[in-house]
């Protein structure tokens, strides 16, 4: 029978080797929550890209931009706000009086147009 020296001494060794699994398996450097740098730029570069478009097509809406969306105001009040998320569903959704238009690629300017007229 083993004696209880040795049932502490493999309960350590086996919870260093999970210790050791877990952190090769971690975050590498550069990444952040499992997600490197350049996949969250590409990411977000999409806002950067309907940003301009609204800019340019649309100069009477103020575009303001946030961590994960745009929020799109006229005279002071909010029209809507713009997500881009492939892991949600494309369209629309209420939050409170503000309608969220999600796109899972940068939108066309019709696309924008149709989006922007019904939201008002």
């Amino acid at each position: 029978m083993i004696d209880g020296i040795w049932w502490l001494v493999i309960l350590f060794a086996v919870i260093a080797a999970l210790w050791l699994v877990a952190k090769s398996r971690g975050a590498k450097v550069g990444e952040q929550n499992g997600y490197t740098q350049s996949k969250k730029d590409k990411s977000h570069d999409g806002l950067q890209k309907t940003s301009a478009l609204l800019k340019k097509y649309f100069p009477n809406y103020r575009v303001t931009r946030k961590a994960n969306h745009l929020l799109l105001s006229k005279q002071d009040k909010k029209i809507a706000m713009i997500t881009i998320d492939r892991k949600l569903a494309t369209g629309q959704r209420r939050l409170g009086d503000v309608p969220v238009i999600n796109y899972h690629r940068v939108p066309s300017r019709a696309q924008l147009t149709a989006n922007l007229q019904e939201a008002e």
